[in-house]
């Protein structure tokens, strides 16, 4: 299931600085300068084996003259609407400020778990010094310091018992989920419509006319499976401006939940960079993925088309290209049935098991003719590999200096695995263990 976290607070508190904690990366700029994060930066954590997502924001301010800070404060409303938990971070060292009771104001109505915490408590006088955040009345704090971890170890073990108990049916554990995922008006919903020859969800011109993710089960095609329809934009009174946000924002739930995702692209429009964004955060899930051209009947085509489509496509995501590219049109249904073949194709193939004296018999020898490149004067040797039993495809290859082994040589030894057997549209983990 998907467990989403939003860390709020006004500019340069150290919200970024936690999320650098939390993802385990400098994926967010810091810097003391306030109002340096203007976009969302989404990440990847895990807790005690839970996994979860993050959303940094950029700092909340009010009656502000300054357009990104008026962009800014739309975003933190919209990601405090879809997370799960969220983290309202303070700091110690000015004490509450106006801000930061505006923003306890507005996190005091919500209903899912908020978590105060206090920043920069690096010593027992700020301990004290916290105390004085009990007035906000958004209950027990959490005095941490982002930049040498203190505190943030006891804050993860509340969150993730936090996050709201979903489980699955036993009927549907075992069932394909697949999601529909793309941005708004590229013609998710007529998807839908095409797949069921009915009309279940409104389809209009008007970007974001999705309200809310759809999921359904088909018995379609001779395959029974789970399907998503992610949302454009769930409430019509957000502002028009964060469409694309709450295309991210909606479909990180349903990738979470998928086992394929089925991303479409408006083939009058090309792919965009907000295509790529989202076929990115399907990477970082480890989610098969089949890319679905939609519109095609609405382009001007030669025998070259699809090819020199597929091409820029594969040039937009590289270094990941081994993806499925077929090119469908919900309105004429054309290829309809080869999208959702292609995509239990993908399914089938995430789960495979790869027998582990194959498996050695073939890597072994494209090891040996080509060594990974010694380092300091030692030869690195691999002498045995074998498949992980994880839901990710995840080969492990175990070395004598398994730290010299770099990531260019991993690329290697997943391209020979793709080459050897069909994992088209399967992330794969390559992993280096001590022999």
């Amino acid at each position: 299931m998907s467990n989403i976290i939003a860390i709020v607070g006004r500019p340069n508190v150290g919200k970024s600085t936690l999320f650098n904690r939390m993802v385990e990366s400098r994926k967010a700029i810091v810097d003391d300068v306030s109002g340096v994060t203007r976009d969302r930066i989404y990440g990847k954590g895990v807790w005690n084996g839970t996994d979860f997502s993050i959303i940094d924001t950029g700092g909340y301010v009010i009656s502000s003259a300054d357009v990104f800070e008026q962009e800014i404060k739309k975003q933190v409303h919209l990601a405090i609407d879809e997370a799960d938990v969220i983290l309202f971070v303070v700091d110690v060292e000015n004490g509450i400020t106006d801000l930061d009771e505006a923003i306890a104001q507005l996190l005091r109505k919500e209903e899912k778990p908020v978590f105060l915490v206090v920043n920069k408590v690096d010593n027992n006088q700020r301990i004290n010094d916290s105390y004085e955040f009990y007035n906000l009345g958004l209950g027990d704090l959490y005095c941490i310091s982002s930049i040498n971890g203190s505190g943030t170890g006891d804050l993860l073990d509340k969150v993730v018992e936090a996050f709201p108990k979903e489980t699955i049916p036993e009927e549907e554990a075992d069932i394909p989920h697949f999601a529909i995922i793309g941005r708004p008006n590229v013609g998710k919903s007529s998807m839908i419509n095409a797949l069921t020859d009915e009309n279940r969800h409104i389809v209009t011109e008007i970007a974001g006319t999705t309200r809310d993710s759809n999921q359904s089960r088909y018995n379609k095609f001779g395959h029974d499976f789970i399907l998503t329809d992610t949302a454009g934009l769930r409430k019509k009174g957000k502002v028009h401006e964060n469409i694309e946000f709450y295309s991210v924002m909606r479909s990180i739930r349903a990738i979470e939940q998928a086992d394929v995702c089925l991303l479409l692209v408006d083939a009058t429009r090309g792919i965009e960079a907000q295509d790529v964004n989202i076929f990115n955060i399907v990477m970082r899930n480890k989610k098969g993925i089949v890319i679905l051209v939609n519109k095609w009947d609405l382009v001007e085509k030669n025998q070259k088309s699809t090819n020199e489509f597929t091409e820029i496509i594969k040039e937009r995501i590289a270094p990941f290209s081994d993806v499925p590219v077929v090119f469908t049109s919900a309105l004429t249904k054309q290829r309809l049935l080869k999208s959702f073949e292609t995509a239990m194709k993908v399914y089938e193939s995430r789960k495979s098991r790869i027998k582990t004296s194959a498996l050695n018999q073939y890597m072994l020898e494209a090891i040996e003719q080509f060594s990974p490149p010694s380092v300091k004067g030692k030869f690195i040797k691999i002498k045995y590999v074998t498949q992980l039993p994880t839901p990710t495809p995840t080969f492990a290859f175990y070395a004598n200096l398994p730290q010299y082994i770099k990531d260019p040589y991993k690329r290697y030894l997943e391209n020979k695995i793709r080459e050897n057997w069909d994992f088209e549209g399967v992330p794969i983990n390559i992993v280096i263990r001590g022999k």
